[in-house]
């Protein structure tokens, strides 16, 4: 009798223990379907964890002017304080190929930057968040590729995710120092992904994004049409393109702007 009392407790205990690992694993797989989305990739996100946390982010910027050409590699690196609280680093290497002229090359302003999470509102297969960002620019870089005025930029970032869609958006205004003037940016990103959501990820995003900047005192509007395409092979590793075509440029100044690169979490 008490072999067979210990025998039912030990099959009662089984079923609990897989009733648990089931929900847990129903539990990751629905939030991995929310999140396996994606970063947009000229506009920022407002989550903080996954692909958007810890970790490292490069790519290469080809931008063609009517001046010349220019190619931007930064390295990002981010790191969460807290699941609410992210800061990180940006150093760009800068390489300018002006028409008229010889080529330059350095290492361009450093920029520090602080996100706070503010708002959190999840749902079944949803969520909406937002979160202050701050970001301060030095002038750090060499001469002949950096402009030389420390800028400080205040931004809100929000995002609305679904397993279907997301969309994205920033605004945020730029003080910059040595009498230039100040800027408003804006930016608005809609993301969808063309593979099933499964997990572990391997997903396809398409994005299109608009991408403005309105530069104070001269009055001066540049805004982007950014279609891009990501590629997610795995929970911490990215690859992304996208062209950034000018539709309103007052300067007539910006060709287009290409840029592909990855990101990696790596912690």
């Amino acid at each position: 009798m008490d072999t067979l009392i210990i025998l039912l407790l030990k099959m009662k205990s089984i079923k609990i223990i897989t009733f648990l690992f089931l929900i847990l694993v129903f539990k990751a797989a629905t939030s991995e379907k929310v999140f396996a989305q994606g970063p947009p990739i000229f506009t920022d996100s407002p989550l903080l964890l996954g692909l958007e946390g810890g970790g490292i982010r490069t790519f290469g910027k080809y931008i063609s002017t009517e001046s010349g050409k220019s190619y931007i590699q930064p390295l990002v690196i981010p790191y969460n304080v807290t699941t609410d609280f992210q800061i990180g680093g940006i150093q760009p290497y800068v390489f300018r190929s002006p028409d008229n002229g010889e080529s330059q090359s350095g290492f361009g302003n450093f920029t520090l930057f602080g996100k706070f999470s503010i708002i959190q509102i999840d749902g079944k297969a949803k969520t909406f968040r937002a979160l202050l960002k701050y970001t301060q620019t030095f002038t750090t870089g060499a001469s002949n590729v950096s402009v030389n005025a420390n800028a400080s930029q205040f931004s809100i970032v929000t995002g609305y995710v679904t397993i279907n869609y997301g969309i994205y958006g920033t605004l945020g205004y730029t003080f910059v120092s040595n009498d230039l003037p100040d800027n408003l940016i804006y930016n608005f990103a809609f993301g969808y992904p063309i593979l099933p959501q499964k997990y572990p990820p391997f997903q396809l995003n398409i994005f299109i994004e608009l991408n403005g900047i309105h530069t104070l005192d001269v009055n001066k509007h540049l805004l982007f049409v950014s279609p891009g395409l990501q590629l997610i092979t795995s929970s911490t590793f990215l690859i992304e393109t996208g062209v950034q075509i000018p539709v309103i440029d007052d300067r007539n100044t910006t060709k287009f702007a290409y840029t592909l690169g990855i990101r990696f979490l790596f912690f």
